[in-house]
């Protein structure tokens, strides 16, 4: 018998750049023509159907027009297309137009489509890079730092996929002004978060000026595109594979990934998430974390903000318990929490502990009072 030790420490840098602007598709070829991605001349623009015509096209065209090889890649829009068929489908046809590893694979869209894009370039020739251009509120809080990519399954979300950093990210604030004023809406709950669990100044920013914010006012938008990168960033770049601080992120959606599953997706991303805020603060004011009047004031902005922070009656409150065990936090078949400490702050419960165990019997308590 013999031992042979393979060797492969080495150092990986995967910074990038985050361009927060109006109108950045012109940039985006500039930076390409500029070797943003070495010499790599064909290009997987993938979206979805709506974003196609919006933004997709025009960039697909742009690239064509630079003299690049592209392809257009469009799938249905959606949340439950974010699935292992999507991306299954995406890969064919990567393939059958002749994609290999010599290629960089472009985002264009929402969370959704970063998401599912950026697991497609982790895994698509064992990794080609991959650049996002965010085109919602959404995507620019919660896809555009952190390299998160995921699909999600019957059981629950964002359980299958990887981390992955892309080469730059473009948030293109006035693709905002496309948006449904309810998909506008639901961006904000992640913004929302990112002041509940790290900046008091911001969420006090959040309070007065939600009605600018609400109407893209131009200042407004790249205020809060700008926190929240700083936000984010502050927590990935202390724990990019999520062994601990990470978590403080999930605030929020442990109750919301789970409604959002339960209702079949009739509520959006940011909809769900707002509920499970709602429910973190009952559970943080039961534990002592927080007084009834930041309780009151969170969820106040969230319905200023013009987001639910009722649990739907078509829900069954039971199967909602149930789905919560399908939470990425479980740890040996026991709920866990990450819990808000005042406005601004997370409890850490020891050193580098940022989620703690909660009963079955409180976790329902606090669902069915909601």
């Amino acid at each position: 018998m013999s031992t042979f030790h393979v060797e492969l420490k080495k150092i990986v840098d995967d910074s990038y750049e985050i361009e927060i602007g109006y109108g950045l598709e012109e940039k985006l070829v500039e930076d390409l023509k500029s070797g943003l991605v070495g010499k790599l001349h064909k290009f997987a623009v993938i979206t979805d159907s709506i974003v196609k015509d919006l933004h997709g096209e025009r960039i697909f065209h742009m690239l064509q027009e630079a003299g690049y090889q592209a392809d257009l890649f469009v799938f249905a829009e959606g949340e439950k297309q974010k699935s292992r068929r999507t991306k299954e489908e995406l890969e064919d046809a990567m393939l059958a137009k002749g994609y290999r590893r010599d290629c960089c694979v472009i985002a264009v869209g929402g969370g959704v489509v970063t998401d599912l894009a950026g697991f497609v370039a982790g895994t698509f020739g064992r990794g080609v890079p991959f650049i996002n251009y965010a085109t919602t509120l959404l995507a620019a809080a919660d896809a555009s730092v952190g390299g998160k990519t995921a699909v999600d399954t019957p059981l629950a979300t964002n359980l299958i996929g990887l981390f992955n950093q892309p080469e730059k990210v473009y948030i293109d604030i006035a693709a905002w002004k496309t948006l449904p004023e309810r998909q506008v809406k639901s961006g904000l709950a992640e913004t929302i978060k990112h002041a509940c669990m790290a900046d008091r100044e911001f969420f006090d920013y959040l309070e007065n000026h939600m009605e600018d914010i609400l109407a893209l006012d131009r200042k407004a938008c790249e205020h809060i595109a700008e926190k929240n990168c700083q936000v984010k960033y502050q927590v990935v770049m202390k724990d990019e594979r999520e062994s601990g601080l990470r978590e403080v992120l999930n605030l929020g959606h442990t109750v919301g990934r789970a409604i959002e599953t339960v209702s079949d997706y009739r509520l959006l991303h940011g909809e769900a998430v707002a509920i499970g805020l709602a429910a973190q603060t009952g559970l943080a004011r039961r534990l002592g974390y927080m007084t009834e009047e930041e309780q009151n004031r969170v969820t106040a902005l969230l319905e200023k903000a013009g987001l639910p922070v009722k649990i739907p009656e078509y829900i069954d409150r039971e199967t909602l318990v149930r789905k919560l065990y399908t939470d990425k936090k479980v740890r040996d078949g026991r709920l866990r929490f990450v819990i808000q400490k005042g406005i601004g702050g997370i409890v850490e419960f020891e050193p580098g502990v940022f989620a703690t165990p909660i009963e079955e019997g409180l976790a329902r308590e606090i669902i069915m009072e909601m």
